[in-house]
Order: structure tokens, then C-alpha cells, then sequence
């Protein structure tokens, strides 16, 4: 039986690359779950890290990256996915001095693909993270408490790292409230095209079919709530948007050619014109049925 947070070890030093909505969110649980972890982050502008400290919630503020990771157990990369990908470049010798004195390197960026195989370059004991959960506002300031509670955090081990790594990680993952997944780099990047990266391209794509229209003014005032869940994820970073998309081209891109043939299933369905009263799985009532069908087959988001 998994043991719960209380019976698990507390986590030693950790130590933030970037101070954002997820990284905040995770510094914050942290300082709720187990107060006694030092925490310290570092980002390229400063910003997130003095807002945390003048908080309380970390301990300090580093000016550099050395002077975050040093005495670390976990460094966490906390930046979109390009960004990631540059500082592991850019940084491996001084995360390769950190690793070598016994700290464990993680992300939480949404691909992993392409962050392990960075990882895997600079041969450092790297376990990829993606904590499932998120909103449309970036920055510290929108960080909070609880935000990945009973959410998947999926764990993706990278070739240097040891089962204590993985082990490490997990443990970050539990003291945020979040379920411990363990999936290969593949894995996660085919499955979150489906469910996160696809949706973001159609987000995006309902705008512009939408405001190109002439009749958009008028459409606008009669938005509700349908619009406005539907373009939910349009209203968020462009610069986060796409580096998700930059770095997991190929499995969105799949996914976006099987919902283009769904999209031209509707438009025969749609311009038939033939009364629509059956309930035979080719008519547009068959066809929403079978959609509603699945998601309530699908568990809980």
C-alpha cells in the first residue's frame, strides 16, 4: 500500500530554475507540506523569486544559477519547454557539479521528449516531470496552493538516473498532493498531443475561423460560456504555447490529421441535409450521443 506524505521522507534542499505558475504553485506546496525544506530559486529576471521571498515562501533568492543549485537535493527546471532545453545546455557544467555532490534533476515542462533527450547529452541524473495541471495565467503571482492535488504528475527516467532519483521526484510529487505516473518520454508526448496540445491548435484555430468572419462584431456580444470554454487555452502565453508545440511537432501534428478527417466526417454529415430524427450512429444525434458517450466513460479530469 503507498504510504501517505507523513510517512514519507521529507525532501532535502530544493532549488528552483525559474518561479512561475508551476514552480510557484509547487514552492508553495512545499512550504505548506514540509516547512522544514529549504527552498531557493533563481529565474533570469529575478522577478518570481523576490516576490516569493518577500512571501515567505522560499528561503532566498539566488543571483545566479550556481549559487541556486548548490547544496541542492532537487533542482527543478521551472521554464517553458525551449527555455528548458537552453539552460541544460547552457548550464550543464554547473548542474553536472551539482549532480556530482548528489542532487537530482527534474523539469516540469509539458513535453519531455526532447527536455530528456537534452538531459541525456549532458549525461546528468535527470528524471522528467510534467505535474498535470494549469491554467491560462503564467507567473508567479498566479501560483497557488493545492493546484495539483490528486492531479497526475507523470515521471519519465532519463538514462543517468538511479532509482533514487526517480524515488526523489516521486516524493516531490506526493508533497504537492499529486499521484506519481511512470511513463516513457513517448508515452506522455503522444498522450498529452491528444488531450492538451491538439486542443491548444484548435483553440487557437476556433479564433481565427471566428474573428475572420464578417459577422463578428455581432457574434462577440452573443458570446457565452461555450465560447469561452472553448478558447480557454488561446488566452494563454504564446511564448509557452509555442515552445509546447515546437517541441512535440510530430505527435500534434498526428493528432491534428485524425481530427481533420473527423472535421470532414461533420461536414458530410452536415450537408446532406436530410431530416435528422434516427439515432443510428452516422446521424448528427448518433454522432453527439457517441461523444458524450465516451467522455463519460473517460475517469474524472
Amino acid at each position: 500500500m503507498p504510504r501517505s506524505v507523513a510517512d514519507r521522507p521529507v525532501v532535502g534542499p530544493v532549488a528552483f530554475l525559474g518561479l512561475g505558475l508551476i514552480g510557484g504553485s509547487i514552492a508553495r506546496d512545499l512550504r505548506a507540506t514540509s516547512p522544514a525544506t529549504r527552498i531557493v530559486a533563481w529565474s533570469p529576471e529575478g522577478g518570481g523569486p523576490r516576490a516569493a521571498l518577500a512571501e515567505g515562501v522560499i528561503d532566498a533568492s539566488a543571483d545566479t544559477v550556481a549559487a541556486a543549485v548548490e547544496g541542492a537535493a532537487i533542482v527543478v527546471l521551472a521554464g517553458p519547454p525551449l527555455a528548458i532545453t537552453e539552460l541544460l545546455h547552457a548550464e550543464a557544467d554547473t548542474l553536472r557539479v551539482a549532480a556530482s555532490a548528489g542532487a537530482t534533476i527534474t523539469d516540469v515542462a509539458s513535453t519531455k521528449t526532447s527536455i530528456v533527450a537534452a538531459a541525456d547529452r549532458a549525461a546528468l541524473p535527470f528524471v522528467g516531470g510534467h505535474p498535470l495541471a494549469g491554467r491560462e495565467t503564467s507567473g508567479f503571482g498566479a501560483a497557488e496552493t493545492g493546484l495539483f492535488r490528486d492531479r497526475p504528475w507523470v515521471v519519465v527516467k532519463g538514462a543517468a538516473a538511479r532509482d533514487a532519483d526517480i524515488e526523489r521526484v516521486e516524493d516531490l510529487a506526493r508533497l504537492a498532493g499529486a499521484r506519481p505516473m511512470r511513463l516513457s518520454a513517448h508515452e506522455h508526448d503522444t498522450a498529452v498531443a491528444a488531450i492538451s496540445h491538439l486542443p491548444l491548435v484548435v483553440a487557437a484555430a476556433l479564433v481565427e475561423a471566428a474573428t475572420a468572419s464578417d459577422d463578428w462584431p455581432a457574434a462577440r456580444v452573443l458570446a457565452a460560456s461555450g465560447w469561452t470554454g472553448m478558447t480557454r487555452l488561446a488566452r494563454g502565453d504564446p511564448e509557452m504555447g509555442a515552445g509546447i508545440l515546437a517541441t512535440n511537432r510530430a505527435a500534434t501534428a498526428e493528432r491534428l490529421r485524425a481530427f481533420r478527417v473527423a472535421i470532414d466526417d461533420w461536414l458530410t454529415a452536415l450537408s446532406d441535409g436530410a431530416p435528422d430524427r434516427a439515432a443510428g450512429p452516422d446521424t448528427l444525434r448518433g454522432r453527439l450521443a457517441a461523444a458524450r458517450a465516451a467522455l463519460e466513460d473517460a475517469p474524472d479530469d
